[in-house]
């Protein structure tokens, strides 16, 4: 696979992800009638993870070649602290958020996923950026802010805004966290993510006392689950492992503007001047990103690792007997040292500082 073909694949990836998740804001919006925020965020999990759970188990009992790596023994560190922030604590915060805020507005402020995201991306985990990256998130900054200035206003402490914040925030630590699993199984990890985090929220929430509604209900909560969580973590991954942790946020900043226009479309709330001020902001924020191009001789160290892979320029490396040479495949394999250059982002060859 091409360089250039990777990361509009990468990009693909986003937008599926972002259009799933973003449908599933105004869809729990209109839930939440119905079930608590605490129980509703451990049913859209448990239904992720129950849905991706049979289809991962059915595709082995099927002898379907995997072509994955699955996750180790190292991994489990990561994927606990995955499921504690992405799995529960970011849902439960934007359960509670959504049932005291306008789905619209809710949605757009979304968008600080993508910046907390790129900041924790960019200054913690070093990952490159440039000025025309950093502009587009500063549009994308500059619209959420927006939304809650030019919104409609109101007296005393907004609660229900900080508690979406906050939703971003352990959202882009998960984001952070999950690009140290990116090259294994994306289903597997959705999967055990969201059983994790849905029977532990599922449990605290029924422990507060907190009753399940009619079987109908739980099964359009976990159906909704599966497409807004589980199937569009499967795609976010995807993507990871392309461009890179903060291009992918950026990306994904789409599903706000999907999540709004659904909620004005399906639920009859108003567009008012901060909402159309924020998606011009954030719709120019994102085409920076998309708009990106990078190059520039670059030198690739000597290491080790396993993941789905093609025998491409960074992949020409000899075979262990017993190894099915059908490509794509996944096994362990060695990167020798090699310098050149050709357009990249911060894919799973190209971790590196500038």
């Amino acid at each position: 696979m091409g360089r250039r073909e990777s990361k509009w694949k990468g990009i693909a990836f986003a937008l599926a992800a972002a259009a799933l998740f973003g449908a599933s804001t105004p869809a729990a919006k209109a839930l939440l009638p119905q079930i608590p925020p605490v129980l509703l965020a451990g049913l859209l999990y448990l239904g992720s993870g129950a849905g991706l759970g049979f289809y991962w188990l059915g595709r082995r009992a099927g002898k379907v070649p995997l072509r994955e790596a699955g996750l180790k023994r190292k991994d489990l560190l990561w994927l606990a602290l995955v499921i504690g922030f992405g799995g529960m604590l970011g849902p439960v915060l934007l359960m509670w958020g959504l049932a005291r805020t306008a789905a619209s507005s809710t949605a757009l402020l979304l968008n600080l996923e993508g910046v907390f995201t790129a900041g924790l991306a960019w200054f913690v985990f070093k990952e490159n950026f440039d000025r025309r990256i950093a502009l587009g998130m500063v549009l994308i900054t500059l619209g959420g802010i927006s939304v809650t200035w030019l919104g409609k206003p109101g007296l005393g402490v907004p609660w229900g805004a900080l508690g979406v914040i906050g939703a971003c925030l352990a959202w882009a630590i998960d984001n952070n966290l999950t690009r140290k699993l990116s090259a294994s199984d994306p289903v597997q990890i959705a999967a055990l993510k969201g059983l994790g985090a849905g029977m532990v929220t599922t449990a605290l929430a029924l422990g507060l006392g907190q009753t399940l509604p009619g079987p109908q209900t739980v099964l359009a909560a976990g159906a909704l689950g599966l497409f807004g969580y589980g199937i569009s973590l499967v795609f976010f991954i995807q993507a990871l492992r392309r461009v890179g942790t903060a291009r992918t946020g950026a990306y994904f900043s789409t599903a706000p503007f999907l999540g709004a226009l659904a909620s004005i479309l399906w639920l009859g709330e108003r567009a008012g001047p901060g909402f159309l001020i924020a998606a011009l902001l954030m719709a120019g924020g994102v085409w920076l990103h998309m708009t990106e191009h990078h190059e520039h001789v670059h030198e690739h160290p000597e290491f080790e690792h396993e993941h789905r892979h093609v025998h491409d320029e960074h992949h020409q490396h000899s075979h262990a007997p017993g190894i099915a040479l059908t490509e794509p495949h996944s096994h362990w394999h060695r990167h020798k040292t090699l310098m050149h250059s050709h357009p990249h982002y911060p894919d799973l060859h190209h971790q590196y500082g500038h």
